[in-house]
């Protein structure tokens, strides 16, 4: 029979051992900009971020496995909204705050179930920026809305850092031209807070050099939602093309 204290350091032990496995996964920058909103990401094989639903965009840390189950049911349950309800009501929060995180808790809390090894990122569209939305979404159910711009990483050490050179440098509402160099310095400072975990402070040049380095292992990934498009989804993969100028600056 398990007692609290048991129970409480089975807990303890699960999350320093999902702690351990996200540390070094490869962090996640969004922003709101001009005409939309970006997901920054890089990956060394398979997709980082996704399209969820009409304005919901996706992406995520941590085992490849519980990554896809999470995209899956967001993407079930967002399509599930939008047919008995309708597409208006399907939303960032009812998403994360009701298909996926009493599952994740669950999960963490029962001792005879495997937790989630992953730490998501959802981002949210709207007619006007002020009103996008990011969510985070933790290994225990546990979530947090942001805006303007929102980052996870390996820990929380690297999402604050990471979220303190954001907001330093999105003093004024950036074009998706301005918001891509941040985003790339932003993802090399988490990344890099997240292996120097006693560092007080990521330098932009020690962030630079740490993304030039991951570039020779991984590709940068960008999925945008846009605000007004002629395209019939708003979703869209920036190409190689696309960001291969914004590489060449670094």
């Amino acid at each position: 029979m398990l007692t609290p204290y048991d129970f409480q350091e089975n807990l303890q032990q699960r999350a320093q051992y999902i702690r351990n496995r996200l540390r070094a996964g490869s962090p996640v920058i969004g922003i709101s900009y001009d005409n939309g909103i970006l997901l920054l990401a890089l990956k060394r094989r398979g997709r980082k971020v996704y399209e969820v639903y009409d304005r919901l965009m996706f992406s995520a840390i941590g085992n490849q496995a519980d990554v896809e189950n999470l995209r899956l049911a967001a993407i079930d349950f967002a399509h599930q909204e939008g047919f008995v309800r309708s597409p208006d009501d399907v939303t960032i929060q009812r998403v994360v705050g009701f298909a996926l995180s009493p599952a994740l808790k669950k999960a963490f809390g029962d001792p005879l179930t495997t937790p989630f090894v992953a730490r998501a990122l959802f981002a949210e569209l709207h007619d006007a920026p002020e009103r996008d939305q990011f969510y985070t979404l933790n290994y225990d159910g546990e979530f947090l809305p942001y805006e303007r711009f929102a980052a996870i990483g390996g820990t929380q050490t690297a999402e604050e850092q990471a979220t303190r050179y954001l907001e330093a440098q999105l003093t004024h509402l950036p074009t998706l031209e301005s918001a891509l160099p941040i985003a790339l310095i932003a993802w090399g400072v988490a990344y890099e807070a997240a292996q120097q975990e006693d560092a007080d402070s990521v330098s932009e040049d020690a962030a630079r050099n740490r993304l030039r380095e991951m570039l020779g292992e991984a590709q940068v990934e960008v999925g945008v939602l846009e605000r007004q498009t002629l395209r019939e989804n708003r979703f869209r993969l920036l190409t190689h093309q696309q960001l291969e100028p914004y590489l060449k600056r670094l």
